[in-house]
Parts: structure tokens; C-alpha cells; sequence
């Protein structure tokens, strides 16, 4: 029988209305106006920069692989570390946050990540990039909480729904804004700057927390023995599963033979975690609520959603890089993006209401499908211009979604009682990251798998006495004449000129497929997710029909 928690020091006194949501929580406390403001921009400040230090790195990673001479494989391990950082210490955050409090965990978070900053500053090799990457995962998560914290002090508790659906559509912006800075920021031939950079935001985030503090919590002796057991066997596990997703499509899933045995043990580990803590008086993770119907729906809801998202970051920027694009080309382009995620927050706040929450779910997928459909038929002619309207839909969704998502499942969560908060956080945090990766790899293999079929398909159609394949061959021999004279050569480099024309029509007409794959995904999940809300509508207008007629 699980027993009461001990409380670590008096508990102020609160009236009814300011009492926190939970321990660990800071009061709710009626602010100026003024202090309100601060509170928000605060907020908004440390929830963009929690994600823009990850966002940095993705878009400045092929510029990172050359600076460090590193392979494709060894590239991805330091994007990588961040997500596996980030899932672990989601484990323990949200006990750590009751026992310590928000604000001492997160200062401790910051001066860490600070210290480390500094030291690559000085130390620039690949070992220290991956050791920064995992301190910035393991900071990311109180500070995604942090910044939720605080800009929830901007609004009452009535409204504390807004608070949370601006937070969580603010932290997605760290992406856009990453890919919109680093050209004026990265100067290959000096790389501290950006690290210099990433130094100065944790700088202000922790000169924010320290000059301008949360409220009070109420704290309580949450920690065991056994919790750590649990995390010992829950985070290499997940981490294991995150390499396999990152690695698969690299190295390829059936030539490397240490990515069977990595994701078995990861299943292993997982599964024992879970078994462990199914027979625990006071479980970490709720496991029973983990099977229940309604938490398998959300789960599958949940990954879909980000599955169907992750389109946008694979499908529509690795097939302008394909085409050639460079950085700049993706300032405008993730500008559009940016401003997407903007509207699509501020909708979904000015519209809030528990009863819309499902339809912004809804409306999120249809604009998902509605982007895919603009996206159809791509050619080797696209530029970013001609995604602007179907990544704008895709932004506006992303920024609607996260949201309602999240109060969906902590709703829920908190109908059971406060210790189910922890299981729904671990939930939310690995349907999100395993969406995103699943998506990503399984779209990238998809990809890969299409562009060979089509290529052989080119191929085989093309004839070999074609006068026009005569005179395309002698347009790339004539071009060859600028670097030899030796005919040899100039036939040898028309015929590589060709494939090259061959391999990336075909990787066009691949990124066509992942497009037409992602919209019928969508079109499903549409199908599915509409069932399940007109049916449990049905069931809550029967329920007091049964109850008068009874």
C-alpha cells in the first residue's frame, strides 16, 4: 500500500486559490501587471532556449562532421547523445523537482552546462562535443518545465491552459530559429563563436532565474532506493533504442549486426524496467495505467502526430539539399516555418477550451494532409519559395497540436492522482522523441529504398539508341572539354555527368513517394482520430439519457 509523503518543511500559508497544482509546482500567486509581463517574457526567453541549443547543432551538423573530419555515422551520435540525455532525465525530473524544488535543480542544471560550455571553448574534439550534447539534454528538460513555470505565472489558474499551450509551441520555435541565425552567426574558420553563443543564452537564462525566482513549492521526501534501480534499467534502454533509430538508416539496418543486439537489449532492459516496477509498492512508472484503454489510445495518437511531423524535417529540407540548397537558401524558408508555429500557438490559445481540445487535433492532421497534397509532385526544378505554403500548414499544425496534446494526457493523468503526473511526463517526453526518430528513420529508409527502384526503373527504360540519350551524352562530353582534352576522360565524366542526372531524378521521384506515404498515414490517423471522438461524444450524450430512463 503505497504510504504518504513527508513533507521536507512547512508548507506556507496558502490560501485555497494559491495552493500548487502538485508538489513541486510553485504557488499561484496573484502578480502585478508588471510582474506578470516579466514572468512571461522570461519564460518564453528559456522555453525557446532550452530547444535552440539541439537546434544549433542539427543545422550546423554537416559543418560540424567536417570540422571534426568524422564519418556520417560518427555525425549523427552527437545529436544523438542530446536526445538520449534528455528522455533519462526526464525520469528522475519530476521527483528531483518535488524533493529539491524546480528552481535549485534547474540553477544546478545551468552552472553544469555553463562549466562545460566554457570548457569546450578551449577543448574542441569530438569526445567533448558528444560530453556537451549530453549535459545540454539532460538541461533541457527542467528548463522546457521552467519556462512553462513561469509563463504559466502570467495567467490564473483559470487560464493555465493558455500558459501551457503557449509554453510547449513556443519550444518549438528553437528549430526554425536555429536554421534562421546560424548563417550570420557560424563562421567556419571560427567555430567558438557558436559555442560562444550557446554560452551567453544559458548565461542570461540563469541571471533570469536568479534575478526574478518562481514562487515557493511545496516540497516532499519523494526519493527511493528502488527509483534509481528503475532509472539504471529505464535510460540505457531507451538510449539503446534511440541508437538503433539514428543509426539504422546509416549504417543500414540488415549490414550491421550490432544493431540487433542493440535493440534487443534495449526491449530487455525496457521490459524488465517495467516488470520491476509493476510489483513496487510505490512505483516510479504507473504501469497498470500504462495498458488501460484510453492511455494505449493515447499513445498511439501521440507517436502518429509526431510521426506524421517528422515529414517536415526529413521529406522537405533533405530534398532541397539533395537539389542543392546551402544554409542561406533556408533562412526565408525557415522563417516561414517559424512564423507557422507562431499563428498556430496563438490560434490554439485564443481558441482554447477543454471541449475544442480534440478538434485541434483533428485540425492539425487535416493540415498535415492538406501540405502533403501541395507538396505532390515535386521536380528537380522546386526551390524553397515552392514549399512556403504547404511548410507554413505544417507549422501552423505543429504549433496547434503540442498543446492540446499535452493537457489531454495530463488531464487524465491527474483525474488518477498526482503520482500518475510522473508516468504521463516519462510518456509524453518518449512518444514525442520515438515519434520524431521513428519517423526520421523510417522515412529515410523508405526513401533509400524507393530511389533504388526507381533508379533501376530509369535505367532500363532508357534506349540505348536514343538520339536524344546521343545527344545529351555529347552536351556532358562538350562540358568536359573545360577540365581535359583527353577523350577518354571527357566520355568517362559524361557518363558520371548522366548517372548523376539518373540518380537524382530518381531521389525526386522517391521524395514524391515519402510525401504520398506521410498523406495517407495522415488520411488514417484522420479516419481514426475522428472515430474515436464522434464515439465518445455519442457515449457522454447517452450517458445522461441511460441515467433519467434508469
Amino acid at each position: 500500500m503505497a504510504k504518504e509523503p513527508r513533507l521536507l518543511e512547512p508548507a506556507p500559508d496558502w490560501t485555497p486559490e494559491e495552493q500548487p497544482t502538485l508538489p513541486g509546482s510553485p504557488a499561484v500567486i496573484a502578480h502585478s501587471l508588471r510582474k506578470k509581463i516579466l514572468y512571461f517574457l522570461i519564460g518564453v526567453f528559456i522555453a525557446i532556449s532550452g530547444s535552440l541549443s539541439n537546434g544549433f547543432i542539427t543545422a550546423n551538423l554537416p559543418l560540424i562532421q567536417g570540422e571534426y573530419g568524422l564519418t556520417p555515422s560518427q555525425a549523427a551520435w552527437i545529436p544523438a547523445a542530446y536526445v538520449m540525455a534528455n528522455m533519462s532525465s526526464n525520469l528522475i525530473l519530476f521527483k528531483a523537482r518535488q524533493q529539491y524544488g524546480l528552481r535549485l535543480f534547474s540553477e544546478i542544471g545551468l552552472v553544469l552546462f555553463i562549466l562545460v560550455l566554457m570548457l569546450h571553448l578551449f577543448v574542441h574534439n569530438f569526445e567533448m562535443a558528444l560530453f556537451v550534447r549530453l549535459i545540454s539534454g539532460m538541461v533541457a528538460a527542467p528548463l522546457s518545465s521552467l519556462g512553462m513555470y513561469y509563463i504559466m505565472q502570467a495567467f490564473t489558474r483559470a487560464n493555465f491552459g493558455r500558459g501551457i499551450y503557449l509554453a510547449f509551441g513556443f519550444q518549438q520555435l528553437g528549430m526554425p530559429l536555429a536554421w534562421i541565425i546560424s548563417p550570420a552567426l557560424v563562421d567556419v574558420d571560427d567555430w567558438a563563436v557558436l559555442y560562444t553563443f550557446e554560452l551567453g543564452l544559458a548565461l542570461c537564462c540563469l541571471a533570469m532565474v536568479v534575478s526574478l525566482k518562481l514562487p515557493r513549492s511545496l516540497r516532499i521526501a519523494t526519493f527511493e532506493k528502488q527509483d534509481f534501480f528503475t532509472f539504471f534499467l529505464l535510460a540505457p534502454g531507451f538510449a539503446l533504442l534511440c541508437i538503433v533509430l539514428t543509426q539504422g538508416p546509416i549504417l543500414w539496418w540488415l549490414n550491421t549486426e550490432w544493431l540487433a543486439y542493440a535493440l534487443i537489449a534495449g526491449f530487455v532492459l525496457i521490459v524488465i524496467g517495467l516488470t520491476y516496477e509493476n510489483f513496487r509498492a510505490n512505483p516510479l512508472i504507473m504501469t497498470r495505467w500504462l495498458g488501460t484503454s484510453s492511455t494505449v489510445r493515447f499513445i498511439i495518437g501521440a507517436l502518429a502526430i509526431r510521426f506524421l511531423m517528422s515529414e517536415q524535417s526529413y521529406a522537405a529540407v533533405n530534398f532541397l539539399k539533395t537539389m542543392g540548397m546551402g544554409p542561406d537558401q533556408f533562412v526565408s524558408f525557415y522563417l516561414v516555418i517559424a512564423l507557422g508555429i507562431i499563428s498556430g500557438t496563438i490560434f490554439s490559445t485564443v481558441t482554447f477550451s477543454k471541449e475544442r481540445i480534440s478538434w485541434h487535433l483533428v485540425l492539425a492532421v487535416v493540415l498535415v494532409l492538406i501540405a502533403c497534397g501541395l507538396d505532390l509532385h515535386l521536380t528537380s526544378d522546386v526551390r524553397p519559395a515552392n514549399f512556403y505554403p504547404s511548410q507554413f500548414l505544417v507549422g501552423f499544425a505543429s504549433g496547434v497540436f503540442i498543446g492540446p496534446l499535452l493537457l489531454t494526457g495530463f488531464i487524465n493523468a491527474l483525474q488518477k492522482g498526482p503520482s500518475y503526473v510522473l508516468t504521463f511526463i516519462v510518456l509524453f517526453s518518449a512518444t514525442q522523441t520515438f515519434g520524431g526518430l521513428l519517423g526520421n528513420a523510417f522515412f529515410s529508409s523508405y526513401q533509400y529504398m524507393r530511389t533504388q527502384n526507381h533508379r533501376i526503373e530509369i535505367i532500363s527504360k532508357l534506349p540505348q539508341n536514343s538520339p536524344l540519350l546521343t545527344q545529351q551524352l555529347a552536351v556532358y562530353q562538350h562540358n568536359a572539354t573545360t577540365y581535359t582534352l583527353d577523350p577518354v576522360l571527357q566520355q568517362n565524366q559524361a557518363l558520371r555527368s548522366l548517372n548523376q542526372t539518373v540518380n537524382r531524378e530518381a531521389q525526386v521521384r522517391a521524395y514524391n513517394d515519402v510525401i504520398a506515404l506521410n498523406g495517407i498515414f495522415a488520411l488514417l490517423l484522420l479516419l481514426w482520430g475522428s472515430f474515436n471522438i464522434l464515439k465518445s461524444q455519442y457515449l457522454l450524450r447517452k450517458q445522461p439519457f441511460s441515467s433519467d430512463t434508469s
